[in-house]
């Protein structure tokens, strides 16, 4: 009787055995390993999971599906009876391990490989790892599992699937892009946030492990600079999973496919330094600042008097001008971004107010110029008020003045340098804007501190007073352009409004020569009459037409194939307005758009637009022009240079 009692529990444990959800395991002093399954029974076409099981002794790891610089990935190989069938394994995020100059990506610890599964049946599994400490050991195993068809029932081992379910990176709802040169953008709003990132890509080789990822965050997303490896391949889909760490030091992962594109750049910051500084030397040149260059030539022809202490402290007047507002611009845009508001270089131009409030302040620079009255609001004597030293304060209103004039132009580096500032932390933003003050200023200063210099210029005399009435008439083409930009956002009334403001100034000026006490308080209401008109100042709806830029729009095309030339621009940009003439509305071009057959989209960013300030801070801009070409079959598009020719546009068409 004892021995049927014996044989009955020997074979209900080896039956027991033969139907539990884990493996007999294998040991090693470095590895326990063993299948496990999430169910004690299947049913036909209910899926469940299976899962190589391996607890890594302390101070070892294991590899995950892309080991790195070193090391190998997991193997599983199945045996499946007929009508099961096993598919993909899910990989845990990995964890970085940096050996000197070798960088892995390993597993320890608990670690799960499972694999979704269907049908009942013995289950075979031949598996392989590598685990490394300080050496490397190759491991293998046979494994088998009897699952047996029934009513499914979560195992004794279903809760270490629902523990490794949370360790697999989560699906990506971000927009990834990949440019030739290996910067990878992700764009979400929440990666804003992101204090650390690292990017590793599926495939071993596309990039080097051990390389830093120089990481920027904006608004739209998070950037990361990649150094290439032997296997990258430009226009190729690269899956990978993103390893992120918030501000509080919590990780999470993301699986991504990084689709090829154009990204800008991440710039070091001595590098946007050196662009802030050359493009606002540019910032001199460019055509939009015409009223910039022609209270300069002024100021040059004072220099030649020959009083080297004044000349000198009138160009660090000018200069501290300058530096001041690019300073106040910079810190405007850290303060309107931190607040979550979409903004970029010229963005004040957007509102019709300070467009008509520009064009209110040329106008009465011209009458000052043309000598209507005399007062300190001028290029000679403007902002006098600011300083009991003569001259000086009208020097520094004259820096604040060219800035202001100056912003709604983008010359060449400037865009690069605007957008790596906008990225970085505050300090830094401040001083890239800092260094384009300098360029701006840097002539003015030039020609105050080299005397030989200032000797070459002509000496003052009765010249300078027909000299500076000649002055004004850039000013007033300037309170021109800026009314028609103005008709462009507000409509009839907003040219109304401005119009009838010149009027007040004109009147407030005349008022003035009567140089009494009487005189200047007329003055004074006829300049704040122009707060009446401030309602009339108001942004009028757009009217979107088939060439509308929008971003459903741009999508549509591109899924079609078709080849698309983006041109973003506003009414306030000259550089935008001359390269239309010169390089897009020429016949040349427009016979290489219809033969290639390509569609022209415009998207004007003359008002606020979202989605316009979106797709700039996308491609590493910050303001306009910027020209995007988009070829044939979804290849990468290319970005255009702000500075555009016939020859320039017409090459990008043809490839």
């Amino acid at each position: 009787m004892q021995m049927i009692r014996l044989l009955l529990v020997l074979i209900l444990a080896l039956t027991a055995t033969a139907h539990a959800a884990e493996s007999p395991p294998h040991r090693t002093p470095r590895a326990v390993a063993s299948l496990i399954s999430d169910t004690d029974a299947v049913a036909p076409g209910v899926p469940y999971h299976l899962a190589l099981r391996l607890q890594i002794a302390p101070g070892w790891h294991s590899y995950g599906l892309n080991p790195g610089d070193a090391g190998v990935p997991p193997a599983l190989d199945w045996t499946l009876p007929p009508g099961t069938t096993t598919g993909a394994i899910a990989w845990p995020a990995p964890h970085r391990e940096r050996e000197g100059d070798v960088m892995t990506f390993a597993y320890t610890g608990d670690t799960l490989l499972s694999v979704p599964a269907t049908g009942p049946g013995p289950v075979k599994l031949h598996a392989s790892w590598l685990v490394c400490q300080n050496i490397c050991v190759p491991e293998e195993a046979d494994f088998s599992l009897d699952l047996p068809a029934g009513t499914p029932a979560p195992s004794a081992e279903a809760p270490l699937f629902d523990a490794a379910r949370a360790t697999l990176p989560r699906p990506s709802p971000y927009p990834a892009t990949i440019s030739p040169d290996g910067v990878l953008h992700i764009a979400g709003n929440d990666l804003a946030a992101a204090h650390d990132a690292f990017f590793i890509p599926d495939t071993p080789d596309l990039i080097a492990p051990a390389a830093p990822q120089t990481l920027r965050t904006d608004p739209t997303g998070l950037t990361l600079a990649l150094t290439k490896g032997d296997a990258f391949k430009p226009q190729t889909d690269i899956p990978g999973v993103l390893l992120l760490t918030d501000g509080g030091g919590q990780p999470s992962a993301l699986a991504l496919t990084a689709r090829p594109g154009s990204v800008a750049a991440v710039t070091p910051l001595w590098q946007a330094l050196a662009f802030a500084l050359l493009g606002g030397l540019i910032l001199n040149l460019m055509p939009c600042v015409f009223p910039v260059l022609a209270m300069k030539a002024f100021a040059i022809a004072k220099l030649s008097a020959g009083n080297r202490a004044v000349a000198r402290a009138q160009a660090g007047a000018y200069t501290l001008g300058v530096l001041i507002s690019f300073a106040t611009i910079g810190f405007g845009l850290i303060l309107l971004r931190a607040l979550g508001q979409s903004a970029g270089w010229g963005f004040q131009f957007q509102s019709p107010l300070f467009v008509a409030g520009m064009a209110w302040v040329l106008f009465a620079v011209g009458l000052n110029l043309s000598g209507v009255f005399t007062i300190a609001l001028g290029i000679e004597g403007a902002g006098q008020f600011l300083t009991l030293k003569r001259g000086l304060g009208g020097s520094f209103a004259s820096g604040v003045l060219a800035v202001l004039v100056a912003t709604p132009c983008t010359a060449p580096f400037m865009g690069v340098a605007i957008a790596a500032a906008l990225t970085a932390p505050p300090l830094e933003t401040l001083a890239v804007f800092s260094a384009m003050g300098l360029g701006l200023a840097a002539p003015t200063a030039v020609l105050a501190l080299i005397p030989g210099i200032g000797r070459l210029l002509p000496r003052p005399g009765a010249w300078m007073e027909m000299f500076r009435q000649a002055l004004a008439f850039p000013m007033y083409a300037a309170a021109v352009w800026l009314i028609w930009v103005l008709s462009q956002q507000a409509g009839p009334n907003g040219v109304l409004a401005a119009l009838s403001g010149c009027v007040l100034i004109g009147l407030s000026a005349w008022l003035l020569r009567l140089r009494s006490r009487l005189g200047r308080g007329l003055a004074a209401l006829a300049v704040l009459a122009c707060l009446a008109l401030v309602p009339l100042l108001r942004t009028a709806p757009a009217e979107a037409t088939a060439d509308t830029y929008s971003p459903a729009r741009l999508a549509s095309l591109r899924d079609a194939g078709k080849p698309v030339f983006l041109n973003m621009t506003a009414a306030w940009c000259v550089t935008c307005l001359v390269n239309e003439r010169v390089a897009l509305e020429t016949t040349k071009v427009r016979d290489a758009f219809t033969a290639a057959g390509v569609t022209v989209l415009k998207g004007d960013w003359t008002r606020q637009d979202p989605s316009i300030t979106a797709f700039l801070q996308a491609q590493g801009r910050d303001g306009v022009p910027l020209y995007v070409f988009y070829p044939a079959g979804g290849k990468a598009p290319v970005i255009l240079p702000q500075i555009l020719t016939e020859a320039d546009v017409i090459k990008a068409v043809k490839g």
